[in-house]
């Protein structure tokens, strides 16, 4: 048995274990149950995901919007930098691990955490990454709650091209007719959306093609880099942070930040702090979510996890008065979500 499953740690995406009767190698007693296409962990996962990403954009609505907090680029790098110093501690304390096959024997010198080739290896994870986290920052400010999660809803079409692009990844009818009614649903949605703004719409799909990248791309580097879910994240951090420092220096968004008159009121400062700790747990969520099941189930967690993010942002921050398009395209949108869990989950 691998030596980091007898160390206290945090659980992490190792590669699930798989024998002769198994023949895709999720393991057969860690199914949902017999026949299922996903596992227990798999599940746990999704579960995760959601319930972090629902918190995750109201926080950052609040401080985006409520606050009126003018630099985007400043939150995303202060939850950039939190996960990576959380990462270090906790692997200085041996409490996780970064790598599928550390049994905690390698130096803990910050240098020799992850090999240099390894690092060079998730530099394109990085750079998705990167563009992901500010193309989403910046979408949710340009349109209201509902509209965000409701045209966000289309990231799986671009999914399901991206996967089949780096990965050759293909999916069944079912799978595709599912995705089909998902689409269909945020159009009928969108028809009539009263506040519609052209740039704001342009960057909530601008964010949608940066996130179907990067989750294909966590998808394909979480195979064949060794890493497991922290130790893509802290490669993450790492590349990025000093990247996205730089950037930030040079748009003045660091003076900015110090000259906003709120920045050490008691509410902004617990909306940011809630926010960098759920980005943390979010993004572990995710990578993990990726790597045990598909770039498109992460996406598809990310609709379902909507019906709790539109009632919440419409009876928190307003925005879109009730239309019948609307509410049949959310219906659709909700419909196509669960169609494509049940075929997830029954092997289709």
């Amino acid at each position: 048995m691998n030596s980091i499953r007898s160390n206290p740690v945090l659980p992490v995406s190792d590669p699930p274990l798989s024998d002769d009767s198994d023949i895709d190698g999720k393991g057969v007693d860690d199914r949902l149950f017999k026949g299922s296409a996903m596992t227990k962990r798999g599940a746990y996962a999704a579960l995760s995901y959601m319930a972090c990403a629902v918190m995750l954009v109201l926080f950052n609505k609040a401080a985006l919007s409520s606050y009126d907090f003018p630099c985007v680029n400043v939150i995303t790098l202060f939850q950039m930098v939190s996960s990576s110093l959380f990462l270090y501690a906790l692997r200085r304390r041996k409490i996780i691990s970064f790598t599928t096959a550390d049994s905690f024997s390698n130096s803990d010198n910050a240098s020799t955490l992850v090999p240099l080739k390894t690092l060079l290896h998730t530099l394109p994870l990085a750079i998705s990454y990167l563009l992901y986290m500010l193309a989403s920052m910046a979408s949710v400010r340009g349109v209201n709650v509902p509209m965000y999660t409701t045209l966000r809803r289309t990231t799986v079409a671009f999914t399901m091209v991206i996967e089949y692009m780096l990965t050759g990844q293909r999916y069944t009818r079912s799978i595709i007719g599912s995705v089909g009614v998902i689409v269909l649903g945020a159009f009928f949605a969108g028809a009539r959306d009263l506040s519609f703004d052209f740039y704001g719409y342009g960057i909530v799909f601008v964010a949608n093609i940066a996130t179907a990248v990067y989750l294909a791309t966590i998808a394909r580097t979480g195979k064949t880099s060794g890493l497991n879910s922290f130790g893509l994240m802290w490669c993450n951090g790492i590349i990025c942070g000093p990247i996205l420092m730089i950037w930030t220096f040079i748009c003045g968004d660091l003076e900015k930040t110090i000259n906003f008159p709120h920045i050490f009121s008691p509410g902004f400062m617990a909306v940011l702090f809630c926010s960098c700790v759920l980005a943390f747990f979010l993004n572990y969520s995710i990578f993990l979510n990726t790597t045990l099941n598909s770039a498109l189930t992460q996406t598809i967690c990310g609709n379902m996890k909507d019906l709790f993010t539109v009632g919440l942002g419409w009876m928190l921050f307003g925005g879109l008065p009730f239309d019948l398009m609307n509410v049949i395209g959310q219906l659709l949108g909700f419909f196509g979500s669960g169609l494509y869990a049940y075929y997830k989950i029954i092997g289709r």
